[in-house]
């Protein structure tokens, strides 16, 4: 439940077209709903803006079709990331509209249309192109939270060009997540060209020297442009929802 559709409960029982047992029934989940393997926070779009988000990673399909079916019967839009195609097919049994993204693992249930709430567009960079599953997946989750979400993908620092030819559309940017494996530079290098908050964005990708985007999340750490912060190594989603929340009016 989110604020409009509490407001607009609250008039109805006001105006007398819904009676007070009727409320209190659709309050009968709030704040959560315990099913068993999990317990769902329906109190969390009320709460924070946005309904909870299912980590698919270590569920098994009946625990995510459980949990999903608990939040689609309350009306909540769905985001669920890190699940892998392996269990689609009895999910999307159960849920047919879901959509499902390979590449980032990640899968939406769309119950009421997404408003567009944000002052501006998110941008998202990476680096390379294997860096695109995360960047996706911060991509997939600020679309979700009501934002205008651009991608533009390979502009690392060993082509530096490729980057400045996207310039314009850097500068006009309100939030930019900027996604990078190897030695982790290109948001230092967007943090100094920009105005607006750089959301860093460590991956997983490159060599043995790498330590498996340890060396990308310190160069990040030490960057010397203002303006820029850091998430943990591949975690699209939470910088997907860090630029939403600064992308709120």
């Amino acid at each position: 439940m989110d604020k409009d559709s509490l407001s607009e409960l609250l008039r109805d029982v006001q105006s007398g077209k819904v009676t007070v047992s009727e409320a209190v029934e659709a309050f009968r989940g709030l704040p959560f709903e315990d099913i068993g393997d999990a317990v769902v926070d329906h109190h969390r779009q009320l709460r924070r803006g946005f309904p909870e988000v299912i980590m698919g990673q270590g569920k098994t399909a009946e625990q995510v079709i459980s949990i999903v079916r608990s939040m689609a019967e309350k009306g909540e839009n769905v985001l669920i990331t890190r699940l892998e195609a392996n269990r689609m097919n009895p999910i999307q049994k159960v849920f047919p509209d879901i959509q499902y993204y390979p590449r980032s693992r990640t899968a939406t249930l769309v119950k009421k249309p997404v408003k567009i709430k944000g002052k501006g567009t998110i941008l998202v960079l990476t680096a390379g192109t294997t860096d695109i599953p995360v960047a996706e997946e911060a991509m997939v989750t600020a679309q979700m939270m009501g934002n205008e979400v651009e991608m533009i993908c390979d502009v690392g620092v060993a082509g530096i060009h490729r980057l400045l030819h996207h310039r314009e559309k850097i500068m006009r940017a309100h939030v930019l997540i900027v996604v990078a494996g190897m030695e982790g530079a290109l948001p230092s290098v967007v943090g100094g060209l920009v105005s607006r908050p750089v959301i860093a964005v460590p991956t997983s990708t490159g060599y043995g020297t790498s330590f498996q985007g340890v060396a990308a999340l310190l160069a990040m750490l030490n960057a010397c442009a203002g303006g820029v912060a850091v998430v943990n190594i591949d975690n699209g989603f939470g910088a997907g929802y860090i630029a939403s929340l600064i992308n709120q009016p």
